[in-house]
């Protein structure tokens, strides 16, 4: 598989691991990873300045963002924020920063931002991801304009949830990358 788009990665809460499929895409593709200064407790107007200094590097129309996790609600504040019309954006496993359940320790990333997002957007999500509601992933997607596709019982669609390598997750990427 081929892809002709600049993507970047942007892990969630944590950064992604080796063997996370963010991970592996990287390696296998030559993807570039958006570094953060603050994995652990991160706070959103440096993560969306990052983001914003890497697609600076590029050719905005061709950039597609890949974001797991707390990179899903990072995205939606850098749209905001710059308003840069880039290709497209692939949301995997939005978390919901506003549930009881979600870890401390970040900053800015609430509310949850709602504004319609300006590119094309696909959200991926599963029916019992435990950091959001099937309900509350569909409500996003639905807020930022984007499609939603339901993966089903998966988790958070990471390692820990059986997701190393990915290729439906590549395949779903490849829709975004005409």
């Amino acid at each position: 598989m081929t892809f002709n788009s600049t993507i970047l990665i942007i892990p969630g809460l944590g950064n992604s691991g080796p063997q996370h499929w963010q991970s592996l895409w990287e390696k296998q593709f030559n993807f570039i990873r958006v570094e953060q200064a603050e994995w652990d407790t991160p706070v959103c107007a440096n993560w969306i300045e990052n983001i914003n200094n890497e697609i600076k590097k590029h050719n905005a129309a061709d950039v597609i963002l890949v974001g797991h996790s707390l990179a899903c609600t990072t995205i939606a504040y850098w749209a905001q924020k710059f308003n840069i019309n880039i290709k497209a954006a692939l949301l995997v496993a939005p978390s919901d920063t506003e549930a009881e359940s979600y870890p401390p320790g970040t900053t800015g990333f609430t509310p949850v931002c709602l504004n319609k997002i300006p590119f094309r957007t696909i959200t991926v999500t599963s029916t019992d991801d435990f950091y959001v509601t099937f309900e509350r992933a569909q409500f996003f997607a639905d807020a930022w304009g984007s499609e939603l596709i339901n993966i089903g019982d998966a988790g958070h669609i990471n390692l820990a949830s059986g997701f190393g390598d990915w290729p439906a997750g590549l395949e779903i990427l490849k829709l975004l990358d005409n």
